[in-house]
């Protein structure tokens, strides 16, 4: 059957890899700053990204035969691509939550955008900020607000002890600091 005469269903087309989900009925929470990333990236790609692969994908149609036709095939897959994005970030944008961590400055306690130090049950200490799902990267030290160690943190205090289920079991991790950006 010819591609062309097909169509991906809506919920195909709304996935976006390598995210996870929104918990049921829950919130997007996100910083200011995460949210001014993603409405960045949108109106790039709305301004930028796809009028640039419109034309091309114009140029490479108006070339003639495009059943060979590369340029055009690689430019009709990435305007869907772009298309998919827009729609995701548009949907996540619209549902988002935005949470300035700075109004809890000066708190020992744990909510979301908290930057929290933690010492594990064999004393290794790790800090972890509490971000947004969009948001978070793990290579800066960031867990969404949704993993299994932010729930775990959220609302302990400084020298409380929480437990967090891990794979290999249920494991004691005591709170050592936690602190917010500056107003």
């Amino acid at each position: 059957m010819n591609k062309a005469l097909t169509r991906e269903t809506d919920s195909q087309e709304d996935e976006d890899v390598g995210l996870p989900p929104l918990p049921a009925g829950g919130k997007n929470y996100i910083t200011p700053q995460g949210y001014a990333v993603l409405r960045a990236e949108l109106f790039d790609l709305m301004d930028n990204e796809r009028p640039r692969m419109v034309e091309i994908v114009h140029w490479a149609a108006s070339n003639g035969d495009r059943s060979e036709n590369g340029d055009y095939h690689y430019g009709k897959k990435r305007l869907r691509e772009i298309d998919r994005r827009i729609r995701f970030l548009t949907k996540r944008l619209e549902i988002a939550e935005v949470t300035d961590p700075s109004v809890h400055h000066g708190l020992e306690q744990v909510f979301f955008g908290a930057t929290v130090t933690y010492v594990d049950e064999q004393d290794v200490e790790r800090t972890v900020t509490i971000r947004g799902i969009d948001e978070a990267d793990s290579l800066k030290g960031e867990v969404s607000w949704i993993s299994p160690i932010a729930r775990a943190l959220l609302k302990a205090r400084v020298g409380d002890a929480v437990k967090l289920v891990t794979p290999v079991g249920v494991q004691e991790v005591e709170v050592v600091k936690v602190s917010y950006p500056a107003p």
